[in-house]
């Protein structure tokens, strides 16, 4: 009796779970976010690699790119068609059909590397490397469709592109999607589909189409009776289908576009064949750590790399009030949050790359990824912005930020706004993916099955009673003092436990949720701060700075969080805790271990393409290798610090 009556309490208190969230929740697998949630750390091996794809190769694209814009052009997608011939959307692609396949490392370094000369580059190299449907083919793909198509979308002869969004779904990603029906034509199954995409990155150019829709079989015309969200393929030129338009996205220069039409297919154009009708969400959930986890992360590290490392040089030279930027606290503190962010960014991107090349495809650490990396990119740039000044907001040879600028808000949006990733992804689908008791409870009430859910409760109920008692820690008792990190992962997986008697209210309590989500991600940045200095060994000062940082913002949260809890907040009034409040003298120590210690700006350099360019000749000149009275710096300098003028119309 007593059982039934837990069971039913419970029962009541997990959330509606739509089947699209069920799949999502079913789909990858978890990681560090375990560990994290179970209070302990376990980094991944590190994984070493050789590079297949050479580096002269990717270096003569970089050197040979004109700053011409990749899309509209004048010049017949010259950019475009050069990388499709010359294999760089291969990279997932096994050689035996003709692909250069690169390891998650190895991607992300070349993805880093061609953004960091202009972002819409390496959007248009990221696409079909993410969600082509290259990906779609490999994994799901018939063995005829990989025959037909993998050939041709490693030596250019395709270029792809997927369709999911439209008019009535974005972020919600099925909501009000496409819809395709089974009729007869001329006695044969067809299926009859209408689509309006918009936001496809490459659909302008694309010749091999994914597109994601519903399809029903409202007369039973199939003999499997399968039905629901379904993917399938389309070649340029298919009868009905319009690719005449394209959007413009913050005149990044790059092409996104529609896809739209009336048309017919035939039933092998499904991906996987009538065998995967209906199972298109799971394989587009499978197959997005690609991009949330790799391409956008790259596309921030990218960024973030290049406003630091050219803003460093660039406050050595440029002078105001008669001194060096660099002498000025005020710019040393948006210095400082620049590195600060830029650290975490090139870090975390270190330790995800890693799992994943360690054969894991953990969805929640990819969308922590994709939201902490945006939006930390964009601080950085909008520090860049402030100290370049003037030169940041006029466009010409000596305005390293603009373009990128323009394109970070593009990063943010995709894949969902952060927004929605951060308030409802990250901590609300994470507590059941990634606790490593909720979801087996929750698989258990939906199943009715009540001896499994008495044995994963009995699990949970034993976790969270020795969390608890591991919270009572002598760090917590002493004033002021900031917690180590392995403290408060303890702090925080206790927290989880509380946080998650909430139930279904957790998607409505957003704020709750967004908070536990900036705790969560810190926790993972802080891990991925830690597991960089421990391979890399740059600059243990620095270390410390960055994961007492994060440290103290979660402390602040933590705080918040247990003031906005119920009467439970009683129960942790003892995580409550002063936050260490970084000193002045501490910045300007950090601000000189940044200039005098070359290993941080070495490793900020570290896959961007310095050369022949503004930031090479920011590096020249701050260098101090070069006589300031010589005409040489004199050049640079006036090179650095001038504004380009154009002629009045």
């Amino acid at each position: 009796m007593i059982m039934r009556r837990l069971f039913n309490f419970v029962k009541a208190k997990i959330p509606k779970i739509s089947p699209t969230e069920l799949i999502a929740l079913r789909s990858g697998n978890t990681s560090l976010d375990r560990s994290i949630l179970m209070g302990k750390i376990e980094f991944p091996k590190k994984e070493t690699f050789i590079n297949k794809f050479p580096e002269s190769k990717l270096n003569e694209l970089l050197s040979s790119y004109d700053g011409t814009r990749v899309y509209p052009n004048n010049n017949s997608n010259y950019w475009i068609d050069y990388l499709a011939k010359n294999k760089y959307f291969s990279f997932l692609i096994d050689e035996s059909y003709g692909g250069i396949k690169l390891n998650t490392n190895e991607m992300s370094n070349m993805l880093t590397k061609i953004a960091s000369v202009d972002p819409a580059l390496g959007v248009v190299t990221m696409v079909p490397n993410s969600l082509g449907p290259g990906e779609l083919l490999i994994h799901y793909g018939t063995q005829e469709q990989k025959n037909k198509y993998l050939p041709g979308l490693a030596d250019g002869t395709y270029i792809p592109c997927f369709g999911l969004t439209g008019p009535n779904n974005g972020s919600d990603a099925t909501g009000t999607i496409d819809e395709g029906t089974v009729i007869k034509v001329n006695g044969k199954t067809m299926i009859k589909i209408k689509i309006n995409k918009r936001y496809i990155t490459l659909a302008p150019v694309a010749n091999l189409m994914g597109i994601a829709f519903n399809l029903k079989d409202p007369s039973g015309l199939l003999e499997n009776k399968r039905s629901g969200i379904s993917l399938a393929l389309l070649e340029r030129g298919h009868k009905g289908l319009i690719q005449d338009t394209h959007h413009n996205p913050l005149n990044a220069g790059f092409p996104n576009g529609t896809i739209k039409g009336e048309f017919i297919i035939e039933l092998d154009q499904i991906i996987g064949g009538q065998e995967k009708i209906g199972e298109g969400w799971k394989m587009l959930m499978d197959c997005l750590s690609a991009g949330r986890g790799i391409s956008l992360p790259a596309t921030a590290n990218a960024s973030s790399k290049v406003a630091t490392f050219g803003i460093i040089n660039y406050a050595k030279v440029r002078s105001q009030f008669n001194m060096p930027l660099s002498k000025m606290e005020a710019i040393k503190e948006k210095i400082n949050t620049m590195v600060f962010n830029t650290w975490i960014i090139q870090s975390s991107i270190d330790l995800t790359n890693d799992i994943l090349d360690n054969g894991n495809s953990p969805a929640v650490l990819s969308a922590i990824m994709k939201q902490q990396t945006t939006e930390r990119g964009r601080v950085v740039l909008n520090h860049g912005m402030d100290i370049q000044a003037g030169g940041a907001i006029c466009l010409g040879y000596s305005n390293f930020l603009e373009k990128f600028y323009r394109a970070a808000p593009i990063g943010i949006t995709v894949e969902g706004s952060n927004t929605l990733t951060r308030s409802l992804i990250i901590f609300g689908q994470g507590l059941n993916k990634s606790h490593p008791y909720i979801f087996p409870i929750l698989e258990s009430v939906l199943k009715n099955d009540e001896s499994v859910f008495m044995q994963n409760f009995r699990a949970i109920f034993g976790h969270s009673l020795k969390l608890y008692f591991s919270t009572f820690n002598f760090t917590n008792l002493i004033p002021f003092t900031s917690k180590v990190l392995e403290n408060q992962l303890i702090d925080f997986a206790c927290l989880t436990n509380f946080v998650a008697l909430k139930g279904g209210s957790l998607k409505r309590e957003q704020m709750l949720s967004g908070a536990m989500a900036d705790i969560f991600s810190n926790l993972y940045l802080a891990l991925s701060v830690q597991y960089y200095h421990n391979n890399y060994k740059a600059s243990i000062k620095l270390t410390d700075y960055i994961i007492n940082k994060l440290l103290n913002e979660n402390q602040n949260k933590i705080n918040e969080v247990i003031n906005n809890l119920g009467s439970e907040r009683i129960l942790l009034k003892h995580l409550i805790n002063p936050v260490y409040n970084i000193s002045y003298e501490e910045e300007n120590k950090i601000f000189e271990e940044i200039m005098n210690n070359p290993n941080i700006i070495n490793e900020i350099k570290k896959n961007i393409y310095v050369e022949n360019n503004i930031l090479a000749d920011l590096e020249r000149a701050g260098s101090g290798k070069l006589d300031l009275n010589s005409e040489e710096y004199k050049s640079l300098k006036n090179r650095i610090i001038n504004v380009d003028e154009f002629n009045n119309i």
